[in-house]
């Protein structure tokens, strides 16, 4: 998802959060991508609009349109099984920061 490296032989793939555990983001199948565990362990609980940035400024080729498309299915997901409150906030924030960059690029 994000530096775009194939996951297999030595670069392993994990699964990422976009919406951080810590940010109350859930363990669910719309919360998550596939990264190298590279990725995963350096973006930490950074955000995925930060993150983006981050991956962009290092010369790599992040997704970011598959990111916002990730973040927008997390949100009719937690829109139709509801909760999630913590997430809320992050979630509507990081969508609107994206959906602002993306259409400023």
């Amino acid at each position: 998802m994000w530096c775009r490296r194939e996951c297999a032989g030595l670069v392993r793939g994990t699964t990422d959060h976009l919406v951080p555990k810590v940010k109350g983001g859930p363990s669910w199948v719309e919360n998550e991508v596939l990264a190298c565990s590279r990725c995963n362990r350096e973006r930490g609980h950074t955000s995925p609009g930060e993150w983006l940035a981050e991956c962009e400024r290092r010369g790599w080729q992040p997704d970011g349109a598959a990111v916002l498309a990730a973040l927008r299915a997390l949100d009719r997901a937690i829109d139709e099984r509801g909760g999630q409150r913590r997430a809320r906030p992050y979630l509507a924030a990081q969508l609107r920061r994206l959906s602002l960059d993306l259409a400023a690029a």
